[in-house]
């Protein structure tokens, strides 16, 4: 984080965060309670590592963290994670989808990861996963670059990503048609109107909003070429999650506080994320798969790191309808056409 930024954040969040001196003891400056949290977020360091860091006990940085996290939260969270909600916000992101990714009409990829947590007091069995931890998940819909423009924190892990989902605003401002979608209009280079949509994997239903990848065995070379399309814009998501745990290591460890503060401390690191995305869009491209000149993949520095967030799974949830696989057909025939073919696509399945 550049010194500047911090500054930034500090002068957001000081009074928040400042005490009273008393007659025993004199607070803690704004500054080592912000630096400190910082270091937390971005190390994953345990508070007894902290404290021989910083020298301040641990007791009193289980206090402070929380809410230095909340501060932030408060200060940024309307800022930098603010999705979408007219057709004229829509639209810049399904032009970068189409310029970067070439897959038009895209207009965010969506998935969910676990953050592992302590066992919750009297929680039984509610936050543990299919990977025999305990977590809360983590559901992100992510713009063409790696912005997080909505998230969903704090589900417990034994749900799934379709339970989630099904059960967020976000699925609700769908349903109900608030969600200020741009109108159908033709792909480039076709005459047909077709809706914007979101990209997922397998565990989503499919809808004329949410396209996925045709997932039967032994498929036909259009259906691979609409995969391999379509993977290009969903591996947006992937790269999002594995930027923001590379450089808020805290999400890779198994986190000891209460959901609820687990809830704040995952919101701080989106935050941050974002705003360093906003404040300095070219930093550290090398942290994100990149696509040679040849179209082949080099990974991202994240995926380096030994430990990764884990994908949620879970059962399909919804039948899928007959006018979407009419729309993810019609999709499949575009780009196996000259009109929405690239030249480099034969070589990648």
């Amino acid at each position: 984080m550049e010194p500047e930024l911090f500054v930034e954040i500090l002068n957001r969040v000081r009074d928040s965060i400042w005490r009273q001196d008393t007659f025993y003891r004199r607070a803690l400056d704004p500054g080592l309670k912000l630096a400190l949290t910082l270091r937390y977020l971005a190390s994953g360091d345990s508070y007894h590592s902290l404290m021989y860091s910083f020298r301040v006990p641990v007791c009193t940085i289980s206090v402070f963290v929380p809410e230095v996290c909340e501060a932030i939260v408060l200060a940024y969270k309307d800022e930098v994670i603010a999705c979408p909600a007219t057709p004229a916000e829509w639209r810049p992101i399904a032009e970068e989808f189409s310029r970067r990714w070439n897959f038009h009409h895209t207009l965010g990829a969506l998935d969910g990861k676990h953050i592992a947590i302590k066992c919750p007091k009297h929680a039984g069995s509610n936050y543990y996963n299919y990977k025999q931890f305990h977590s809360i998940i983590l559901m992100a819909l992510v713009d063409a670059q790696y912005k997080f423009l909505w998230v969903d924190v704090g589900a417990m892990g034994s749900a799934g990503d379709a339970n989630v989902f099904n059960h967020s605003e976000l699925r609700a401002c769908i349903d109900d048609e608030t969600i200020g979608f741009p109108q159908p209009d033709p792909l480039p280079g076709d005459d047909a109107d077709l809706p914007y949509f979101l990209v997922g994997d397998d565990t989503f239903a499919l809808r004329t909003w949410m396209m996925k990848p045709y997932s039967k065995r032994h498929l036909a070379d259009p259906e691979r070429i609409f995969n391999y399309r379509l993977s290009r814009a969903r591996r947006i998501v992937e790269n999002g999650f594995g930027i923001l745990s590379h450089r808020f290591q805290c999400l890779l460890t198994t986190l000891q506080q209460v959901p609820s503060t687990v809830e704040s401390i995952v919101l701080t690191c989106v935050c941050l994320h974002n705003l360093i995305r906003i404040r300095h869009p070219i930093e550290g491209p090398q942290c994100a798969d990149q696509e040679r000149d040849d179209q082949q993949m080099v990974d991202g520095a994240w995926r380096d790191d030994v430990r990764q967030l884990l994908p949620i799974r879970g059962p399909k949830r919804g039948r899928e309808s007959e006018e979407a696989k009419i729309q993810r057909d019609y999709l499949k025939a575009y780009y196996w056409s000259p009109r929405g073919g690239v030249p480099w696509q034969m070589d990648m399945i």
